[in-house]
């Protein structure tokens, strides 16, 4: 039974599901804006404010934190060097969520993520 269970699974073991969702975080680093479904847009806002946040400070901890939460080096190189220092003044709220319209192949509804 799922009792207080409050972890959305998408469907997929722990594993999986934090593997996908490092991956997109990156891929939102690194490209700014990615097309997925809601659902994994809504799941993997959380680790990409974290991580700009966290890219905000700048300092060593900061760093390590990114490369144990990014695949790369370049992610990481980027957030701190770029997107840190661009959201310097702002509080929160680093990512927009815009409606696409439903997938082709199942219906799924897709949305467009990006950095404000």
């Amino acid at each position: 039974m799922r009792h207080r269970k409050t972890t959305k699974t998408l469907d997929r073991n722990t594993a999986a599901r934090r593997a996908l969702l490092r991956g997109l975080a990156e891929s939102m680093i690194l490209h700014e804006k990615i097309r997925t479904t809601k659902a994994k847009a809504k799941a993997v806002r959380a680790l990409v404010e974290r991580s700009i946040h966290m890219s905000k400070r700048g300092d060593l901890t900061a760093r390590r934190h990114l490369l144990s939460t990014l695949y790369s080096e370049t992610a990481v190189k980027k957030a701190l060097e770029v997107i840190g220092p661009r959201y310097k003044n702002r509080e929160g709220g680093y990512t927009r969520m815009v409606s696409v319209g439903p997938r082709q192949g199942d219906g799924a509804e897709m949305v467009q993520m990006e950095l404000v």
